[in-house]
């Protein structure tokens, strides 16, 4: 297992690597950059003091350089200008728009997006596994019937449109808003239990919001699976044979089932964490969201690049808590890949 982790952890570096190539790619494919249309923005208005701190700018991330020169310094390959050391060296690159680093711009929203997608995955398997395993085992009862309609709904709703319509609700029977991550008055102030407090409140909203879709979909799976084993015949054998059916429920049938349910982690992160970017514009939230949406929207790179990478590096660790608890679920699956002799 320790080889095993060791080897993933140096595929990681690789992929990592290619990752980023690809977002810094799709980053440049629109024609121009943040500071090429602010020059623009600047040369109708004739300030030309201005323009001179533009100029500063390009030259010091050096944006006047050649794309594979770009990337080299903006992850940290090479030293770019006037001490600009990339990534790698722990240097996020500047936020133009903001005017600020990008490790000032993220700030608590880094935390909080953290916060938000762990709660959120939280839910979708606290709720989805019980909700799976009575639905498989009284299928067709009007508990099954009653979750899979829910499921459907869940499925079929856009998460933006349910943000929507319990901020209604909540607003015409409660007389609140659910906004927001916090209350107003602890906005730019530092962590407390208090603040904790207020944003542990505040997170069940948005959590039910992002997590519903999720969640149904969990369940589906679920279901599918447990009903596939429950009609094996280690399990007709096992129940006539006199083992009881609790345990024979969960020492068999249900450990199998959780086989697909537990690496659908890695792919969960990443659904989670781009659902959530619409949803946070919605409701308000001080997350990463609404950041990348308008840090891509004014080519703003590095801002977008960091965050992205980011989010890339959430994914990959998905993935690799993913593999590592398959291997200690089922001891049927081989680390190594090779084939049994």
């Amino acid at each position: 297992m320790f080889t095993y982790i060791i080897h993933r952890l140096l595929i990681m570096i690789p992929t990592m690597i290619v990752i980023s190539i690809v977002t810094f790619v799709i980053i440049q494919l629109p024609e121009g950059d943040y500071l090429t249309n602010l020059v623009k923005e600047l040369q109708a208005q004739g300030e030309a003091a201005a323009l001179e701190k533009v100029e500063f700018l390009r030259q010091q991330y050096g944006l006047d350089q050649p794309a594979i020169i770009q990337y080299g310094m903006w992850m940290g390959f090479w030293p770019g200008p006037s001490g600009f050391d990339g990534i790698l060296q722990g240097n996020w690159g500047w936020a133009f728009e903001q005017d600020l680093p990008v490790s000032e711009v993220v700030g608590d929203r880094l935390f909080l997006s953290m916060l938000l997608n762990f709660v959120t995955i939280l839910f979708i398997y606290v709720v989805s596994f019980p909700i799976g395993v009575y639905s498989a085992t009284r299928q067709y009862s009007i508990g099954d019937y009653g979750f899979t309609l829910l499921g459907y709904l869940g499925l079929a709703t856009p998460n933006f449109l349910l943000a929507l319509i319990i901020m209604y609700f909540s607003n015409l029977w409660f007389g609140v808003s659910i906004g927001g991550l916090m209350d107003p008055e602890y906005l730019g102030e530092e962590w407390s239990l208090a603040k904790f407090g207020s944003v542990t409140a505040h997170l069940i909203a948005p959590v039910i919001v992002i997590g519903t879709s999720g969640t149904a979909g969990m369940i589906r799976r679920l279901r599918a699976n447990l009903l596939d084993e429950l009609q094996k015949q280690y399990v007709v054998t096992a129940r006539a044979k006199g083992v009881p059916p609790g345990k024979l429920l969960v020492k068999y049938p249900v450990r199998m089932a959780l086989n697909p349910f537990i690496a659908d982690i890695g792919n969960l992160l990443p659904s989670v964490v781009s659902g959530s970017a619409i949803v946070a514009v919605v409701m308000q939230l001080p997350t990463l969201g609404p950041v990348l949406l308008q840090a891509l929207q004014s080519q703003d790179q590095y801002l977008a690049g960091s965050i992205l990478m980011f989010l890339a590096f959430l994914t990959v660790i998905g993935m690799l808590i993913s593999d590592l608890l398959l291997a200690l679920l089922d001891p049927r699956i081989r680390l190594g890949g090779g084939v049994a002799k």
